[in-house]
């Protein structure tokens, strides 16, 4: 059985297209928002093999040992600081942030410098002791996840220190099909995979598309 997900954003693009991809697919997913009745009202909306719920978000963060952050940079602090008493000692982050400048009314082809190194890594020195984080999704589209309709055909870059941790995050996202989770190796990295948003977006822009990144040449399917 697969593992559940509490998803802390879930009403917005991309958390709410992965929610509607996990319950397609059988696994339980716990919709989190700082309104409890938005969150509800998100959940109704969802229907697949799996159960959605919607909870405020530090309900959320209690209801599942994988609990994924997808919220917008100038968001991510204070709800970590929301959530961090709800999390369990062996739940692991999945923080999706991207420090993009328009979060401060810049363009989304551009980003912001972070102090700790990436929006990742801010996330990590804010989260308790004995909780886990995995950087990840930054390049898969969230309105391609949302397009149940759209057959997806790519990889979700995921970032670690704890390998344990990324494996399970990736045993989860790699039930969507057509999507497969590479380990790009450390949590640094997400310095480089939050930049690639923006790249994505870019060429999103130039080119009319809804892009995603294929890593070729990986021994066997997996990462």
């Amino acid at each position: 059985m697969a593992e559940p997900v509490a998803i802390i954003g879930g009403s917005g693009a991309l958390g709410l297209g992965l929610a509607r991809r996990l319950v397609a697919v059988g696994v339980d997913v716990t919709i989190g928002s700082r309104d409890a009745s938005r969150a509800a009202e998100t959940a109704a909306t969802i229907v697949g093999q799996g159960k959605a719920t919607g909870l405020a978000n530090p309900d959320a963060a209690a209801a599942a040992g994988i609990v994924i952050l997808s919220v917008p940079f100038s968001s991510q602090a204070a709800t970590i600081k929301e959530i961090k008493g709800s999390l369990a000692e062996g739940a692991v982050i999945v923080d999706a942030t991207v420090p993009l400048a328009t979060n401060v009314g810049g363009r989304p082809t551009q980003t912001l410098g972070v102090w700790a190194g990436s929006a990742a890594q801010q996330a990590a020195s804010l989260i308790p002791d004995g909780v886990g984080i995995v950087a990840g999704l930054h390049t898969v589209s969230a309105d391609l996840l949302g397009d149940l309709d759209h057959d997806l055909d790519e990889d979700a870059l995921l970032c670690g220190d704890d390998r344990s941790a990324t494996a399970r995050v990736a045993a989860v996202i790699d039930l969507i099909p057509g999507l497969r989770c590479v380990d790009c190796g450390k949590l640094e990295m997400a310095r480089v995979t939050e930049q690639m948003t923006a790249l994505m977006i870019s060429m999103n822009i130039r080119h009319k598309a809804r892009t995603g990144v294929t890593i070729t040449g990986l021994p066997g399917a997996g990462s």
